[in-house]
């Protein structure tokens, strides 16, 4: 049953905070032991308290009916329901690595996710055929994405917490969230080539940035699961890594549009939550070649190997640099909203 009445609004796509967190946490701070070693768990308890706020906010907001029904209509937004299963699939494996005692906990939350999975498939299935046949035109956007997103990190999640799964479930669970890829990249390609009105500073979405992540936790599954062989994964390293830097210099390029057209502080330093998701498919790159590496069925060529070494050095730093730039925003933007509603009351 629906609820009714006044709630507490929170953005739907919150649960990138989360994932956007989470994956450093189990990827990137391994290149920084103080973080790691010494305040691990401390940020691990940091953001278990962020999590519950977020995800209870969300779940109150879920089952109100004058959210949930225009939500689940909009045939891009509701998506974004691929962050809550992410977010969860983070912090489960966020669990393993610094609270391993509360392991049954842990598999009881991915039970669940597993469920709220079958639920957002079911919803992607429908939106697909919206947006392929009936709404051609819809102004869609990297969020697609989080379709492949959220199915792979289900792959990762239950082989963690669980057992290795059958080799063949994890390769057809991975290809069918590829097929998902697909269908959201004829998807976002329909929109930016036979489309002409549009502008890189304003209808570049920050989450296109998942056209590369969305690959790189495809990857992360591969590795974590066994699946696919080291001459196909190492390939795709390539692929994922090339789509990376492509889509990042079309970032940049925005980022110098936007600058000029709104100045620093609009154009760049305005905070909105799709940009989490920018630091998340970052992190999960990190994430997906460090466990490459740590497993010894993908050996990569040596100077492809050394080759990332070097590489992954220096992105840990931006995986870093930009987390931390993120939340600065994040601080800035409750600030000043902070500031601006007693200013707005008193004006009453």
């Amino acid at each position: 049953m629906l609820l009714t009445g006044n709630y507490k609004e929170i953005e739907p796509a919150s649960g990138a905070i989360i994932m956007a967190n989470g994956i450093f946490l189990i990827g990137a701070v391994e290149a920084f032991p103080i973080l790691d070693i010494q305040l691990g768990r401390y940020l691990a308890f940091i953001l278990l308290i962020s999590w519950i706020v977020i995800y209870k906010r969300l779940s109150v907001q879920f089952f109100h009916r004058d959210f949930l029904v225009p939500y689940l209509k909009n045939p891009v937004d509701s998506f974004t329901i691929g962050t809550w299963i992410a977010g969860v699939s983070v912090i489960c494996n966020v669990f393993l690595r610094y609270f391993p005692e509360i392991l049954l906990v842990t598999q009881a939350m991915a039970i669940l996710n597993t469920f709220l999975w079958l639920f957002f498939v079911a919803n992607c299935f429908y939106n697909f055929k919206l947006l392929l046949f009936n709404h051609q035109d819809y102004p869609v956007q990297g969020a697609i994405l989080l379709s492949t997103v959220g199915t792979q990190s289900i792959i990762v999640l239950l082989n963690n917490v669980f057992f290795e799964l059958p080799t063949l479930f994890s390769a057809s669970m991975i290809v069918f969230g590829l097929v998902f890829y697909v269908a959201g990249m004829i998807l976002i390609t329909n929109r930016y080539v036979r489309k002409r009105d549009w502008t890189l500073a304003n209808d570049w979405a920050n989450t296109n940035c998942i056209i590369h992540g969305a690959l790189s936790i495809t990857g992360l599954a591969i590795v974590s699961t066994n699946t696919f062989t080291p001459s196909f994964v190492t390939v795709f390293w390539i692929v994922i890594f090339l789509i990376l830097i492509f889509v990042e210099i079309i970032e940049i390029m925005r980022a110098v549009t936007r600058i000029k057209l709104y100045g620093w502080n609009k154009g760049i330093f305005s905070y909105h939550i799709t940009q989490w998701s920018r630091n998340f498919t970052f992190g999960m790159f990190y994430a997906f070649t460090i466990v490459m590496h740590k497993n010894p069925f993908y050996i990569v060529p040596n100077g492809l190997y050394n080759f990332q070494v070097s590489f992954m050095s220096v992105w840990a730093w931006i995986v870093l640099i930009a987390l931390l730039g993120q939340i600065a925003l994040y601080v800035k933007s409750r600030l000043e909203k902070a500031e601006f509603i007693p200013h707005r009351k008193g004006a009453l």
